[in-house]
């Protein structure tokens, strides 16, 4: 299956999907080991969190194979490497994706570092992802369930990762996993997947934000700035958002629900409008900050393919320029909905992963920082 030799160390996280990574490597004759990565620490202001059940889980499936279990703790390289990108992103008014610089500062560079010093070839985690070798390049697909692909997350992967990276639930479906997990009596088998970020588990985001962040009372507006309601911090909100706005019917107003459709966060203002497609809210042209190519250069400066804003989207048409500075300036076919400052926006060929970068700026109307697209627009 998937032609690894020498050892290779399982990331275990205490789900499904790791437990049947193990599963498929021991059955394929591989030197397997498991290691379970602590990235949060419990304290009194984030609360309770569900690592030590995961430990639990993860050590379990380790037993059940006959596997040898290891247990390191990476919370302060996650505290210094993506927590503090995290509140900093926030409190600028953008929208960060911390599973994205996880996966790039710990599971690939701290895990893999780490894996390696433990004298393993290869690290294998439990993502819905594959790896191919073509050319002698290393290329980074799409997993195989569509519904549950990740490559999205993983864009940030270059050749010295993939190189030492196994993907081996890539190939299949959600529901086999279920299914081997189960006939293989793994304890992890109708665990539910976990959703949401790691640090906050189950809890109110924008309670465990404000932990950080404290509130600060501001200004609901419309787009012409008349006020219409007060929020408890711009940061909590985002692009698109409906829930959480507590705006009732509003006097002079349509019967409609009301969407996020920018921030002003040096006024600490929320500038809102009715109807889900609200014209404040489009955009067809995005700056990005330096890209993060999977095979190590760009295929072209200037090229044809699709591109996500987020994870769950479907592919969009577009065309990308890749400026001097290694920046990209891309313009979709068709004009898309609350494309956001700090997301990521990943680039594919098909089923292939080109790369990605963070997004820096759209000429959505209210984008603070359309200023320094508009020169690159023609």
């Amino acid at each position: 299956m998937t032609g690894a030799t020498g050892k290779v160390i399982v990331g275990m996280s205490g789900g499904v999907d790791s437990s049947v990574a193990a599963l498929l490597l021991q059955r394929d004759g591989v030197s397997i080991e498991g290691l379970f990565m602590q990235n949060w620490e419990e304290d009194e202001r984030s609360g309770p969190c569900r690592a030590e059940a995961d430990r639990k889980d993860a050590l379990a499936v380790c037993g059940k194979l006959g596997i040898r279990f290891h247990h390191r703790n990476f919370a302060a390289e996650y505290w210094d490497d993506v927590f503090t990108h995290f509140v900093a992103e926030y409190r600028a008014g953008r929208t960060p994706n911390p599973d994205i610089l996880c996966n790039r500062e710990i599971k690939f560079r701290t895990f893999l570092d780490h894996a390696r010093s433990l004298g393993a070839e290869h690290i294998a985690t439990g993502h819905y992802a594959r790896v191919r070798k073509r050319e002698g390049r290393f290329e980074l697909l799409r997993g195989m369930d569509a519904s549950k692909d990740q490559s999205y997350f993983l864009y940030t992967l270059g050749q010295q990762q993939l190189a030492h990276t196994l993907f081996p639930v890539g190939e299949l479906p959600k529901v086999e996993v279920r299914r081997l997990a189960s006939e293989a009596a793994l304890p992890t088998h109708a665990k539910k997947d976990s959703t949401g970020i790691c640090f906050i588990g189950e809890r109110d985001f924008r309670e465990f934000l404000g932990r950080y962040l404290p509130a600060q009372r501001g200004e609901l507006v419309d787009p012409q700035g008349i006020r219409l309601g007060t929020h408890e911090g711009a940061f909590f909100y985002t692009l698109g958002q409906r829930e959480g706005l507590q705006l009732g019917g509003v006097r002079g107003r349509a019967q409609a629900p009301w969407f996020v459709v920018g921030k002003d966060v040096a006024h600490n203002r929320v500038i809102v409008d009715q109807g889900h497609d609200s014209p404040w809210l489009q955009s067809q042209h995005l700056l990005t900050e330096a890209v993060d190519w999977v095979a190590g250069a760009a295929p072209a400066s200037e090229f044809r393919c699709t591109a996500k804003t987020r994870y769950r989207q479907t592919d969009q048409a577009c065309t990308v320029r890749v400026l001097a500075d290694g920046r990209l300036h891309l313009r979709f076919d068709t004009a898309q909905r609350a494309v956001t400052a700090g997301q990521s926006l990943v680039l594919y060929d098909n089923d292939v992963c080109l790369g990605g970068a963070v997004i820096d700026a759209t000429d959505a109307p209210l984008d603070p920082a359309r200023s320094r697209l508009e020169t690159l627009t023609p």
